[in-house]
């Protein structure tokens, strides 16, 4: 269902789950030329994780907001706009008792997930006096105000979160990339570093072997150009390239036949290009960067086609991208080989934040090792003390033993 597919590849996210599945597009495909895949049941497709720190929440809710009636013949009139503002929550009053009772479970059992959260990052700092309602603030996915009931301004704030933090996701995922490429190059460096000339030397000309290396491979077909697609035809397909057609294409990689190329299906008509760049057996190609091109190759293709930014591609989406002269004659494709990630300012200005960051892990380790001292030195203490004391109740115990002499002859005890 349209729902639940848009919700977790990054759009609606929330309340179209009761949307009925549009009609596939009746058109003839030779099964017997088709290379034979296992059946795929939609209903079984488990929605992948959005990579949001309420994503197992997000999901109940949906799940619970289905199985009202009410709710869902609303969500089958109900557009982008109506959903992505927040003007359908105001039907969630409306809901059954029985679906608000579980909501509202499934809202206390959250705030009890967050308040847990809170406890367990306060007690690494050993802060206990902290406000721990005041600090439910920072969680924008819900009511704090109210954390025993799932209201209407619930669902509006979980529909904007998520989709305001889902929007900025690719976005975080290009910044830690960057971040692990610098974070590469600075600790190259440094290695370069403690090496003799002779060494460095070597080390350099290997390098330098291995990016040639890498990047000597065929060319890349520009994404979701007609020469890509048709070589997934061939080779994913097992199709003749001369009977392409797009149509044909879309459903046979609409995988959950929901009418939608989603973003997770349309990454995976790029494999066939990345594998062409990227081995995992090769030492010279790294896969967090054949990653962060796939990303690059999906935002291309949705940005091309993906008219009204639901990050979703429709059948007439697809078809009209068809006929652009990109389609045809795209321009290369340049790879993550030619792209600069970073300048050597930006390097600079990073290795000088990682440079204060390990002054305070060192400030840190040396008020721990001062602690772990103290804390030695007052055990010896208390060890001495518990010495002396011993040894002074066993002088006590002599002298009073001293004091007590054996018998006299007739029998009576001399003090």
């Amino acid at each position: 269902m349209k729902w639940r597919t848009i919700l977790p590849q990054c759009c609606l996210l929330l309340v179209t789950c009761a949307l009925p599945a549009l009609e596939a597009v009746p058109i003839d495909i030779d099964k017997t030329k088709v290379k034979t895949t296992q059946p795929v049941d939609s209903a079984k497709i488990e929605p992948p994780d959005t990579g949001l720190y309420y994503d197992e929440y997000l999901k109940q809710v949906i799940d619970v907001l289905e199985t009202d009636s009410h709710f869902r013949e609303k969500l089958q009139k109900a557009d982008i706009e109506e959903i992505k503002s927040g003007r359908l929550s105001k039907e969630l009053d409306l809901v059954s008792h029985h679906v608000r009772t579980k909501l509202d479970e499934l809202k206390r059992q959250e705030v009890a997930r967050l308040r847990m959260l809170i406890k367990a990052k306060l007690d690494s700092f050993q802060d206990t006096g902290m406000d721990h309602h005041a600090l439910l603030k920072q969680f924008d996915h819900l009511n704090h105000l109210n954390p025993d009931k799932f209201e209407s301004t619930d669902l509006d704030m979980l529909i904007k979160a998520a989709t305001s933090d889902l929007e900025h996701y690719d976005k975080a995922r290009h910044e830690e990339f960057k971040k692990y490429e610098m974070m590469k190059e600075h600790e190259r460096r440094e290695y370069l570093k403690t090496l003799s000339e002779e060494k460095r030397k070597e080390e350099e000309s290997k390098f330098a072997e291995m990016k040639k290396k890498h990047e000597n491979h065929p060319k890349v077909n520009h994404p979701g150009s007609k020469d890509q697609l048709k070589e997934v035809w061939e080779e994913a397909d097992g199709l003749d390239p001369n009977d392409f057609d797009p149509k044909t294409f879309f459903k046979l990689h609409d995988v959950n036949s929901d009418g939608f190329l989603d973003e997770q299906e349309l990454e995976a008509l790029f494999t066939k290009e990345l594998e062409k760049v990227y081995d995992p057996k090769n030492e010279e190609d790294d896969m967090v960067e054949m990653e962060e091109e796939r990303l690059r190759m999906r935002e291309h293709v949705m940005n091309e086609v993906d008219t009204n930014k639901d990050r979703l591609v429709t059948l007439d989406e697809f078809l009209k991208a068809t006929e652009k002269k990109e389609f045809l004659e795209p321009d290369s494709w340049e790879t993550l080989d030619h792209q600069q990630f970073f300048t050597e300012e930006e390097l600079k200005e990073y290795e000088n934040l990682i440079s204060v960051q390990e002054s305070k892990l060192k400030k840190k380790a040396d008020e721990l090792q001062k602690q772990k001292e103290d804390l030695q030195r007052q055990h010896d203490q208390l060890e001495a003390q518990k010495l002396e004391y011993h040894q002074v109740v066993q002088q006590m115990e002599q002298k009073k033993l001293q004091q007590i002499s054996p018998s006299a002859p007739g029998g009576e005890s001399k003090i």
